[in-house]
């Protein structure tokens, strides 16, 4: 019985051994959940970033809202969100929780129609549509905006996200501004009570379902309606112009002044120029890194990341990828916030 036990005991070892290389332990390892809005910026950091120096870091794109409650529950070391706590939600945290912004990003509205011409979308239209008030591709609303476009007699589908989602939040948060009885009638929120559509998970699965059904209509972060060849619709900003998604107009979007906690939301932008539904989005963490017996070194290696990403990081923002840089004010204001990180209550790496 003591030899089987003995052997047992050592295969166990030797399994550790194989499964976790020197030098990549988990104290060498990160967590994070949260936001799709950004997973594919994300992706390419947590490669770039193990090539350089080593450390793994996983990221699950499960939504905002998930991620949020992940980081309240102390399972991960960061949480990703495309809308900022809400005062009751950092009230309700363990620790003070911070905020620093990563990049910059457009909702786009996709569609699929035949032939998917490129198509002009008021405010009112889309709050429109997506309150079922207008529930046909042939509707004169829509017509009247894309003069010389022959759109089919064809029913509009809208489909919208049913978990709690940044890119909500982000594009509720713009009807809610533009249009009173969207305000009214739906609000702004991660979650809201849709008036029509169906509801889908994740920003990948939005962008997967629209490309499927025809007549279709929803909406996702840029990168995605990219990689599904998907049309994007062109938006009359406040200046009275049509204004397609391009680093150029999410970046003039992000040209504002930003608060010392990072927590604003830029979209229906004053700039002449910019597209109206950008937006920041935002890693989280706990200001006090010292929970849950957690070692020093990994404190370290959260700070070093965030470090990096709001750095290094930014050249992967680029016409590949489709999010933009942060803008240098909103670096400076991160940079401070990470130096405000503490463990035990004295100075963070």
């Amino acid at each position: 019985m003591f030899k089987r036990t003995l052997v047992f005991g050592l295969l166990c070892i030797f399994s550790v051994l194989i499964l976790v290389p020197p030098g990549e332990g988990a104290d060498r390892i990160l967590s994070g959940a949260g936001a799709t809005f950004p997973y594919p910026l994300y992706e390419k950091w947590i490669d770039m970033y193990r090539k350089k120096t080593g450390v793994r870091v996983s990221y699950q794109a499960v939504g905002s809202g998930a991620g949020i409650r992940q980081l309240l529950e102390r399972k991960v070391d960061f949480g990703g969100t495309d809308a900022f706590m809400s005062r009751d939600e950092l009230e309700r945290a363990k620790g003070d929780i911070l905020h620093i912004p990563t990049c910059v990003g457009a909702v786009s509205i996709i569609y699929h129609l035949p032939e998917n011409p490129v198509l002009n979308f008021t405010p009112k239209l889309i709050a429109d549509i997506f309150m079922g008030k207008v529930s046909n591709w042939s509707d004169e609303e829509i017509s009247a905006v894309n003069p010389g476009i022959r759109l089919p007699d064809l029913g509009i589908s809208v489909v919208h996200r049913s978990d709690g989602s940044g890119t909500s939040f982000i594009f509720t948060d713009y009807l809610s501004k533009v249009d009173p009885e969207w305000r009214d009638k739906v609000g702004r929120g991660k979650k809201v009570r849709w008036l029509t559509g169906m509801g889908v998970e994740g920003n990948p699965n939005m962008a997967g379902f629209v490309k499927k059904i025809s007549g279709s209509i929803g909406y996702v972060e840029l990168a995605y309606a990219k990689r599904h060849h998907l049309p994007i619709a062109l938006i009359k900003n406040r200046f009275g112009r049509f204004v397609a998604p391009t680093l150029k107009s999410v970046s003039s979007a992000a040209e504002v002044a930003i608060p010392s906690d990072t927590r604003i939301l830029i979209t229906d932008t004053k700039a002449p120029d910019g597209y109206p539904i950008s937006a920041f989005t935002w890693l989280i963490f706990y200001k006090e890194q010292s929970y849950n017996q957690r070692p020093y070194d990994k404190a370290c290696q959260i700070a070093r990341f965030l470090r990096w990403a709001i750095h290094e990081g930014q050249q992967y923002t680029n016409h590949e990828l489709l999010y933009a840089r942060l803008p240098r004010s909103a670096v400076r204001k991160a940079e401070a916030i990470i130096r405000s990180m503490r463990f035990g209550g004295g100075a963070h790496c």
